[in-house]
């Protein structure tokens, strides 16, 4: 695994969204040949999905050529809700680049059936052939998307039971109100991630990030217990992280 570590969050998440300008750029997508990029929510890539829109309207960059696919939703969430994460992209990245309807992924948390919904996404992003590069964040305790503690090295889109200290650290979202947070969302899985993607990308953002990056970096490969240790088993991850992530002290 490769690492670049910033003094300041600013400017990692300035130096992933240059990388990923960068990787689109030399890639030259065109509507036959599109830039498959996985995105996903929460607090650590906003930065990255601010500087993306910024490029782009100052021209620097264009979305026209790019598929994405989201990596997770809730279930039982209207993608009107602000709390869903089909809200939360359109709002903090798409509804701002150029980027097609019909290009972009996500799950649907409302589907009537499960398995099919799940199933079709694995095939969708499969006749893409890769994912050109998958961006992530990771969860206070080493997950990967929601896979929590106990995802298998072969999982694959599937509907998860989100264990207590998910749902206790996302009740933030919901008036800190665990009651109002869904027990369970659908995600792609370890499998779905690291079979299906050429490059992977994790920002990696202040000391609550500390453990799940020490288990990722250095804990045991492919440990069950803390699913980003997975990324091991990758040929070509980077992470950007800060010194709070790192366990370093910023110079002033």
């Amino acid at each position: 695994m490769k690492q670049a570590t910033f003094s300041l969050p600013d400017d990692a998440s300035e130096y992933l969204a240059n990388y990923i300008i960068n990787k689109i750029k030399d890639f030259s997508p065109t509507p036959s040949k599109p830039f498959v990029l996985g995105l996903p929510t929460g607090s650590s890539p906003e930065g990255i999905y601010s500087r993306l829109i910024k490029a782009y309207k100052n021209g620097r960059i264009s979305f026209k050529n790019v598929v994405t696919f989201n990596m997770d939703e809730y279930l039982g969430l209207t993608p009107q809700n602000p709390q869903s994460y089909h809200y939360f992209m359109y709002d903090k990245f798409f509804n701002h680049i150029d980027i097609p309807k019909e290009n972009i992924n996500i799950l649907n948390g409302l589907t009537e059936d499960v398995k099919k919904e799940c199933a079709d996404y694995e095939a969708k992003i499969k006749s893409y052939g890769k994912i050109h590069l998958f961006l992530g964040g990771l969860g206070p305790e080493g997950h990967l998307a929601f896979n929590e503690a106990g995802s298998t090295r072969s999982s694959k889109t599937r509907e998860v039971e989100l264990v207590e200290s998910t749902i206790k650290a996302n009740s933030r979202f919901f008036d800190n109100d665990l009651s109002k947070v869904p027990k369970s969302a659908l995600s792609v899985g370890i499998s779905t991630i690291l079979d299906n993607s050429e490059e992977i990308a994790i920002i990696v953002l202040g000391s609550a990030k500390k453990f799940a990056l020490e288990k990722t970096l250095y804990g045991k490969k492919n440990d069950p217990r803390f699913p980003s240790s997975y990324l091991q088993d990758h040929s070509n991850v980077l992470i950007v992280c800060d010194n709070a992530a790192a366990g370093l002290q910023s110079k002033l």
